[in-house]
């Protein structure tokens, strides 16, 4: 947390849901972390829709507690990695009360065609990272994502860092540059 940079003074909480388990068709079924089932690994990847759905109303009652904590939404940044990133865009563009932003790791839009998105979130702002040797979910998912974004009418930010499927300093910092930005 300290490569953020944030103001020692700054209240931040930061919630790290884990996925839970479940059968992983690409991992011939067998139970594995993730937020939803991946059918296939071809770059239109096949994911189960419903599951994701489900994984990002689990995380929207984590937003419900921290309301119930006097945290606003327009307090509250979506981010995810990975499966998290397609988690966070599906609760972030959905949402009915305003976020602070969302940050989209190493991911792709896998509800694109399907989120129904919130007036709320409109405007919300984005940032968008993705790893140029990424060999999991390959920059092309990631580029396309920004650019579904754009025709919805969204201005995401997007910037790559020479990387595989993971996060690095850099990416660390500017997304504390993002954060002091939109809450601070």
């Amino acid at each position: 947390m300290p490569e953020l940079g944030l103001p020692e003074d700054t209240a931040v909480r930061f919630i790290f849901p884990h996925a839970p388990n479940l059968p992983v068709t690409i991992n011939g079924g067998m139970s594995m972390p993730a937020w939803y089932d991946i059918k296939a690994m071809d770059i239109d990847r096949v994911v189960d829709t419903e599951q994701l759905r489900a994984s990002a109303d689990a995380v929207a009652k984590l937003v419900e507690q921290q309301k119930q904590k006097g945290i606003p939404p327009e307090r509250i940044i979506i981010a995810g990695f990975s499966q998290g990133g397609a988690v966070a865009y599906e609760l972030g563009l959905s949402y009915p009360e305003r976020f602070g932003g969302v940050l989209a790791l190493s991911t792709y839009f896998a509800t694109a065609d399907t989120v129904q998105r919130s007036e709320a979130n409109a405007d919300v702002p984005i940032s968008v990272y993705h790893g140029t040797f990424d060999p999991m979910v390959p920059e092309s998912l990631g580029v396309r994502s920004v650019e579904t974004l754009k025709e919805m009418g969204y201005d995401p930010s997007y910037q790559t860092f020479p990387m595989e499927h993971s996060v690095c300093l850099e990416e660390i910092q500017d997304i504390g540059r993002f954060i002091r930005r939109h809450l601070l």
